[in-house]
């Protein structure tokens, strides 16, 4: 079994380290790490450093820093546009596209969803959907944490995706699978995921701005569960799994 992985806010410099607070809570008393034991620090942004346990208490552990290194990002950047879901559905959609292997996460004010984001809801909604993140990140043994972006209306996120170098918007009636679709060797690869109401006409007007839709398959997935199977399709194209 792979060792766990825990958040720092900079990975040490010197030696020795003690890892205390709420993740050195979790690796002494939840999973009960003792002497000898190995694990890694991580800054969430590609920094890890392997350590070894050197002595464990109630709260804490002393660790030995046994070897640091820096995972580069992931070329192409993979993106998921996720119109906001009803109930929890949005963070079950985002825990699995983190443990996936996506690098952004966009919530999407489409209008034909349900929920609202506004005020200190909105606010609640995405701390929840960003602490989500966090703790898969972490679950999944990632280096780098998946990002949680703002809230983005339909205009914000035409714009924010004219950055990507390749748009790939699912709707149930497009010809062209996903598995033929052809994709970029480097850039930014961005998935949007429609709402439960799927995806109002004038909404794909304006995203066929950046080329015709495409499907899954013959079946119409929620669309909590259409994104995580998206990108599974994509990293297997691209060859990391």
């Amino acid at each position: 079994m792979s060792d766990p992985v825990f958040l720092v806010d900079a990975l040490p410099a010197a030696a020795d380290f003690v890892l205390d607070g709420p993740e050195g809570h979790h690796a002494a008393d939840v999973q009960r790490l003792q002497p000898g034991e190995t694990l890694l620090l991580t800054d969430g942004q590609g920094g890890l450093a392997a350590a070894r346990v050197t002595h464990a208490e109630r709260g804490s552990l002393r660790l030995d820093i046994l070897e640091r290194r820096t995972v580069p990002a992931p070329d192409p950047k993979l993106t998921v546009v996720q119109a906001l879901p009803k109930g929890d559905r949005g963070e079950r959609a985002v825990q699995m596209l983190t443990e996936i292997g996506v690098d952004e996460v966009i919530p999407w004010a489409a209008s034909r969803s349900i929920v609202q984001w506004k005020g200190p809801r909105g606010d609640k909604a995405r701390a929840k959907w960003t602490a989500t993140a966090r703790e898969a990140s972490k679950q999944a043994r990632r280096p780098r944490l998946a990002h949680v972006a703002e809230l983005h209306t339909t205009k914000q996120l035409v714009a924010r995706l004219r950055n990507a170098s390749q748009v790939l918007v699912l709707h149930e009636e497009a010809d062209l699978p996903l598995s033929q679709a052809p994709l970029p060797e480097t850039g930014e690869i961005a998935v949007v995921i429609g709402p439960e109401g799927s995806i109002s006409p004038e909404e794909l007007a304006a995203l066929k701005e950046f080329g015709e839709p495409i499907r899954l398959g013959d079946t119409v997935l929620r669309t909590s569960t259409a994104g995580p199977a998206a990108l599974a399709v994509l990293q297997a194209r691209l060859g990391r799994w």
